[in-house]
């Protein structure tokens, strides 16, 4: 039965990783977005809320991505008259994103997917040696 835990605990953090993943990616896509009209916002980071849950049923504590939020810090702004959304100075916002944060950000939620897989495959591989050890 412990096995079956820390395999549900591995795949929650898989999926709460590739949740987090998915955030980053749009974040970063959307880092030079800028509004389309005068006074219009341009694209706000988003940042996922992580949760822990109990499954009741097996008795494990997992997490899951439970909510995204918007990031709520100032925007940037650039000095761009011809552009539509510029004020009457000539400054455009621009998004509260850093492609530099997103990156390392983006390295460690893959870090963490990797070591959650690891737990998985490590215990596969003890139920598989377990498995011919009883065969023997």
């Amino acid at each position: 039965m412990d096995i079956l835990k820390s395999i549900m605990v591995a795949a929650s953090g898989l999926r709460a990783q590739s949740g987090r993943m998915r955030v980053i990616a749009e974040n970063i896509a959307n880092a030079n977005s800028t509004a389309t009209q005068p006074g219009g916002e341009p694209y706000r980071r988003k940042l996922p809320v992580f949760q822990a849950e109990l499954d009741r049923a097996v008795g494990v504590r997992t997490v899951e991505m439970s909510r995204i939020v918007r990031d709520q810090s100032d925007f940037g702004t650039r000095l761009d008259p011809g552009h539509p959304a510029a004020d009457e100075n000539g400054y455009v916002k621009t998004p509260n994103v850093s492609t530099m944060i997103e990156s390392m950000d983006m390295r460690e939620a893959q870090r963490s997917y990797q070591a959650n897989l690891n737990v998985i495959t490590a215990t596969r591989r003890m139920v598989a040696r377990t498995l011919e050890i009883l065969r023997a």
